[in-house]
This record gives C-alpha cells, structure tokens and sequence, in this order.
C-alpha cells in the first residue's frame, strides 16, 4: 500500500528536532511521497534543503495568502525566479483567505491571478488555500478552463464540492475529516472519493486521536482509514484510488 501527503509543510521549525524520525515514521505508515507547499521568501530555503535531502519530498512554489501585503510583487519576482530555474510539482500553496485579515483583499487577488497564470504557463497545477473563500476561489478557477488543481483543506459544503467536481479540481482531504463535528464525512458519504487526494497539512490540524497536537505526514494513513470507514471501501482501495489521483495530478 502507498500514500502520498499531497499537503506538509514538514520544513518548518516544528520538525527541527525530529525530521529523520518523523521520515522514518511516513515511510513505515506506506507514506512514500510528501508534497511541501510553499509559504514565502522567509521558508524557501529550509523547503529546498528539506527536498534535497530527503527524497521522498517535493517542493511547490508560491505566495501564501495570508503573506500577501502591499509588497507581493518582490515575492512574486522570486517565484518567477525559481521557475525559471527548475521544475516543480506545483504552484501552492496560493489563493484567498478572508479568515484572519481582509486588508489586502485586492491583493490578494491579483496575486492569485498572477500565480494561476503562471501555472499556466508551466503547465503544472496549483493548490488552493481558500479559507473563508472557498466560493471566491471557484469564482477564480472558473475563468481558467484548462487548470487544474486541489482545494487544499476541503471544508466547504456539499454543493462547493460538486462544482468542484466538474472542474479539473480535486479535493484535498486531511484530519478534519476525523473530526466529530467536522461534516466533511456526510459529504463525502454522497460525493465518494474519485476526486479525493490525501493530505496532512503538518504541522496543523491533526486528525483524531491526535487533534490539537503536532500533526505529521504518517498520520496520512489515518486519514485514509477515516475514509474507508467513511465510503466502505478498503484501506487498500482507498490508497490505490487518492494516491493513482495524486501521481495524475501532480505528474508524478
């Protein structure tokens, strides 16, 4: 069985102390790929040392939202910068977040469109932060057909997940679906898991039983087991179905 965290940000200083361990503890849980989202400028370097050395993991490139100020053009150069120097798996993690600030909605904005246009241009897919904003960021992707992509943190409503569907988008799927009260599971009761990719989002939102502690790319296959008990497909099923969606969607 092989999964892939499609969404950690396992670089962080969180992991400092345990990144080799934690390698190890993915690896034992048949979690083969990790995926690390990009944030800014301040975290490209310890993604980039993470990615080399570790082989297992794969960087994106991006803004973050909730980075974006009244300066998101000098940041923008240095993602354009690395484009050009190599290849990676994605543009992310990038969007709209209405959660914390709205100062820079405009902003916001236009470093969105920036970034889904250069996807465009690299042919590569993005991963959408969009929170509080989840309709918002439909509106966007809307108005570009051949994109494709992931809602990173799905947590929208039944209907945001169909128009999802009939786009290029999947839906990244992590430890909220475990949570009690979280809604994701009666969604995806109806939805199922075609369109689903797994995802941890470490350090954040780890799933039950460890909510509110540290979370980490092995918890992934506790994600899956959620999801099996969820559809009443097999955990082998649902690996071979969200990982197959994973290598499609990131080229894997």
């Amino acid at each position: 069985m092989y999964l892939i965290d499609t969404h950690a940000h396992i670089y962080l200083q969180e992991f400092d102390s345990d990144r080799d361990d934690c390698i190890k503890r993915a690896l034992e849980a048949g979690v083969d790929s990790i995926l690390m989202p990009a944030i800014d400028s301040t975290t490209h370097e310890a993604m980039l040392l993470t990615e080399s050395t570790y082989t297992q993991c794969l960087a994106m490139i991006g803004l973050h939202p909730c980075s974006v100020n009244e300066t998101f053009e000098k940041e923008l150069a240095i993602v354009r910068e690395y484009l050009q120097r190599r290849k990676f798996c994605a543009i992310g993690e990038i969007g709209l977040d209405f959660y914390w600030d709205k100062t820079y909605t405009d902003q916001q904005f236009q470093c969105f469109h920036a970034q889904v246009e250069l996807a465009l241009q690299y042919d590569i897919p993005i991963a959408i932060h969009s929170r509080n904003a989840t309709d918002e960021c439909i509106e966007v992707i809307r108005q570009y057909p051949a994109l494709k992509g992931v809602f990173h943190c799905f947590s929208g409503t039944y209907e945001q997940a169909v128009s999802l569907m009939d786009t290029h988008f999947m839906m990244g799927i992590g430890g909220v679906a475990t949570f009690k009260n979280g809604g994701l599971d009666k969604i995806l009761e109806k939805t199922g898991i075609e369109r689903v990719i797994l995802e941890t989002d470490a350090p954040y939102l780890a799933p039950v039983p460890f909510r509110g502690k540290r979370n980490e790319p092995a918890y992934t296959r506790l994600v899956a087991e959620k999801l099996a008990d969820i559809t009443g497909l097999s955990l082998d099923q649902v690996a071979e179905i969200t990982t197959e969606n994973a290598r499609q969607l990131f080229k894997l």
